[in-house]
Formats: structure tokens, C-alpha cells, sequence
């Protein structure tokens, strides 16, 4: 077992990459299972990035194998997401504090609207690096935090305003976050998703995202980036001093 400070979950190529570029260090491409580790040197932190693949599945199986093999401090969902509420803006970045499937329903047996049965109804993002995270709020980069969403369906116009209705207060969604805290509420470990914003689910959300999704991952990768700074010393550091 190897100890990071981060593991930092992506889903593409297009949002690792941002990664890298920052890194000080890059170890070599490992493929585990069906994910593709790395580990990092970023600002002066060791983390694993770790490229899981598009969906619910993809990303949580690949987060448990990850803290499994690497006891991290805190895992980061990177990269980007589709804008839900009416104040989000392609380019503006989005921290959760709180993650819910968009597609559970298991009401009928009384629970919550995206709760899985015996789950809690919303996974809590961690309170210290959704604070480090929002703190980054400017006029140079917007940063929203609130709900997010996560689910198996593309979200565009034929599907948006049935998801706004449902989930009053969203602000995004995604493929993987609510996965990945799910996942971390398990392992008791802290999470938090940062996405940047690459379509606002209307008529050409398809288009949009393929267009904006370089710049929604760097933008993301960027607040990713500064709030590790806060973090404190790595665990190399920590060990060293004990």
C-alpha cells in the first residue's frame, strides 16, 4: 500500500489533463483494473489521479480500489458537469455540498427522492475543502456551491426541466460524483466534486459540451488545484514530524 494525500478521480482524457500539465512530478500510466492511476507531485502534495471511465459504476468501483490501496487523505471528483439552475454559467465552477442520484426512486417504500434504501438521503461534501473551495469565489472565476446531481442519463432539454422540478436547489450534473460520495461514505473518507461547467442541458448540451469541455476540466483542475494548497502538510510531512 502507498500513502497519498489525494486521490483525484477523473472520468476522460480531456479532464486528466489539466492535471498533468500542473504537476510538478508524473509517475508512470498504470492501468488497475479499468482505471488508469498515476501519481502526482502537486503543489507539493502526493496525489493519484485516477481516470475511471464515463458512469456510476466506472467511478465508484475504481474510488474503492483506490483508497483501498492508498489510505488517502481526501478524494477530489474532477472535471465537468451540466449546469441545472438558472444562475449557473458555462465556465463557472461548481463544489457540492451535497451529491444525490438523479435517477433513484424508491419512495414508495419511504424514502427520500434519490436515496438509495439504507443510504443516507444526500451525501455531505467535506466542510473544509467545500469551504477552501468556495472561498475561491471572484470576478475572474465563479464558484456555486450546493446540490449535485449524478446519473446514468445525459441531461439536455428533454430531460432538464423534469430534473429542475424534482430536485429544487440543484446546480449540476454529472456522471460520477454521487457515486464517488457514496463511495467515500462508505470508507469514511472525505469527498468533495468540483466541475466546471461545459453546457447548460438545453437543445445543443450535446455540442456545448464537446466544445467547452477542455476549458470546464482546466477550470475545474485549477480550484482543484489551490484548495490542495490549503490542505497542509502532505503525509510524508505528517509522518516524518509524529
Amino acid at each position: 500500500m502507498i500513502a497519498v494525500d489525494a486521490v483525484v478521480v477523473t472520468a476522460m482524457p480531456d479532464e486528466s489533463a489539466p492535471f498533468l500539465d500542473r504537476a510538478a512530478f508524473v509517475g508512470r500510466s498504470l492501468q488497475v483494473g479499468h482505471a488508469v492511476h498515476r501519481v502526482l507531485s502537486l503543489e507539493g502534495h502526493d496525489v493519484l489521479l485516477v481516470q475511471c471511465g464515463i458512469g456510476l459504476v466506472n467511478s465508484a468501483t475504481a474510488a474503492a480500489v483506490a483508497i483501498s490501496g492508498t489510505s488517502p487523505r481526501v478524494l477530489v471528483s474532477a472535471g465537468s458537469a451540466g449546469g441545472v439552475a438558472q444562475e449557473v454559467g458555462v465556465g463557472d465552477v461548481v463544489v457540492g455540498a451535497r451529491y444525490v442520484y438523479s435517477g433513484g426512486d424508491s419512495r414508495v417504500f419511504g424514502y427520500a427522492l434519490g436515496q438509495v434504501p439504507g443510504m443516507p438521503a444526500a451525501y455531505p461534501g467535506d466542510e473544509a475543502m467545500l469551504e477552501a473551495a468556495a472561498a475561491l469565489d471572484g470576478p475572474e472565476q465563479r464558484v456555486h456551491a450546493g446540490m449535485m446531481l449524478s446519473g446514468d442519463v445525459f441531461v439536455d432539454h428533454t430531460t432538464v426541466d423534469h430534473i429542475r422540478a424534482s430536485f429544487p436547489g440543484s446546480l449540476s450534473t454529472d456522471m460520477e460524483s454521487a457515486a464517488l460520495a457514496h463511495t467515500c461514505h462508505l470508507y469514511r473518507v472525505p469527498f468533495l466534486a468540483v466541475r466546471g461547467i461545459s453546457d447548460l442541458c438545453g437543445p445543443r448540451a450535446g455540442t456545448g459540451f464537446l466544445t467547452h469541455v477542455d476549458d470546464a476540466a482546466d477550470r475545474s483542475a485549477s480550484v482543484v488545484t489551490r484548495m490542495l494548497h490549503d490542505l497542509g502538510p502532505s503525509q510524508d510531512a505528517v509522518d516524518r514530524t509524529a
